[in-house]
């Protein structure tokens, strides 16, 4: 069967996410039968280069051996059982490896990033209930962020086409500013521009701080809105605040976890530990959905009781998979053995000299942060021919608004990333003329 059965069938019956379907009228579908390493194929056998990772999952790439293996050695013993009552290896040995690399010793397991969201908000309100101050119930959140698309964690998202639809059904929590360093004024210092932030979150602070449960933050990159980054100092004072006005930090390490950055997390980069961290995408290699909540001892304990509803109610059937945490212990295993954050250093300094090709385009912002890049393009120029030249030529992007963004798999090859680039600029300048 070709390309164009399968995209009838599909358009037919398949409703995409975050996807508006009329466009696929005249930018078709692309059915992928298989994919290796960077590369996806479709059904007539033309390769696309993944320079997204499929939305930011696959780390290693798409067909990976080691993970390939983990998963199917479960497949023999053990393809599921409930994790109430009962337990076994694959998550244990999971959790044990996930707290000592966050230095937080509790895992609770969910299905997706917007779920590992839910569980630490209501984790972090519940824990106020529990030892005494339910006013503590809020939620500080910054602008333009993003932490999925279930009604709790729509609660704490400031993306508009995300949140706008859906007002009635969501909480109104606490905004402050975003410290993206694409806002700052032009005649601003960096410095200044975040001092001037960290000065209004601490008026929140000093207001709220007696109904406040939490701040959550995606480290280092807000993603969904357009890759934006900021300073390792702002996490530092998030932090001092979160312990000066007993408020939680949250951690949202969804994308940006497992070495996105450079560091194994990102909040690593300011040298703290918050008090939830959040993890899915890359946890299993983009093999099985799962996410998890690690937290600490001191949430952890608010909950022990011999009364069972002073536990934490929280579940879904497939909590702490046996083939999804094999996929995780998998990827983790990859990390272990192959110096894998060593190895991203050199490769991003070897396709950063690569994206300076691109400085004379009409683009404005090119930045980097470990295996993520980005810039945004003209306004006069259309995305959608930007996009559309691309997969022609096999260059698989997916622009947010006007910014386009790489975040591809760690196994790229430097050849790979020179054609990356190679298409990029072609398609800018085609769709400048």
């Amino acid at each position: 069967m070709n390309n164009k059965k399968y995209i009838k069938r599909s358009v037919k019956s398949v409703w995409h996410p975050c996807t508006q379907m009329k466009h696929h009228e005249d930018l078709p579908l692309i059915p992928i039968e298989k994919g290796k390493g960077t590369c996806l194929y479709d059904f007539d056998g033309k390769k696309y280069l993944d320079v997204t990772s499929s939305w930011w999952v696959n780390l290693f790439g798409h067909n990976n051996k080691i993970i390939k293996k983990y998963i199917t050695r479960q497949l023999n013993t053990l393809e599921h059982s409930m994790l109430a009552g009962l337990t076994h290896s694959p998550v244990i040995e999971l959790s044990e490896k996930l707290s000592k690399l966050t230095n937080l010793g509790h895992c609770s397991y969910g299905s997706d990033g917007a779920n590992a969201v839910e569980i630490a908000l209501k984790m972090s309100s519940h824990y106020w209930n529990q030892i005494g101050f339910p006013l503590k119930n809020k939620y500080i959140y910054l602008e333009n962020s993003y932490h999925g698309e279930t009604l709790g964690a729509l609660s704490v998202t400031d993306v508009p086409i995300f949140r706008t639809h859906y007002g009635a059904l969501i909480k109104n929590y606490i905004k402050t500013d975003s410290p993206d360093l694409r806002l700052k004024k032009n005649n601003q210092s960096s410095d200044e521009f975040l001092d001037e932030k960290l000065k209004k979150l601490t008026k929140i602070f000093e207001k709220n701080h007696q109904v406040t449960a939490s701040i959550i933050i995606e480290p280092m990159v807000q993603c969904a809105s357009g890759m934006g980054i900021y300073d390792a100092r702002f996490l530092q004072g998030v932090r001092k605040l979160c312990d000066q006005y007993e408020v939680h930090l949250i951690a949202d390490e969804i994308a940006v976890g497992f070495g996105r950055t450079g560091k194994m997390f990102a909040h690593q980069h300011a040298k703290i530990t918050p008090d939830f961290v959040c993890l899915s995408k890359g946890l299993t290699g983009g093999y099985l959905p799962m996410s998890v909540t690690l937290t600490s001892d001191k949430v952890y304990s608010a909950f022990y009781d011999d009364d069972i509803k002073k536990g934490f109610l929280h579940s879904h059937s497939y909590t702490g998979n046996p083939l999804a945490c094999s996929a995780a212990l998998g990827t983790l295993s990859i990390f272990e053995s192959d110096n894998v954050l060593k190895k991203n250093l050199i490769l991003s300094k070897k396709i950063n000299r690569l994206f300076s090709s691109l400085e004379d385009l009409p683009i404005t912002d090119l930045r980097n942060i470990g295996m993520i890049w980005a810039f945004e393009l003209d306004s006069k120029i259309s995305i959608d021919k930007v996009l559309a030249y691309s997969l022609n030529k096999g260059v698989l992007i997916r622009p947010i608004d006007n910014t386009i963004y790489f975040m591809p798999p760690y196994c790229m090859k430097e050849t790979e990333a020179r054609e990356m680039i190679k298409i990029t600029r072609e398609a800018i300048l085609y769709a400048s003329t």
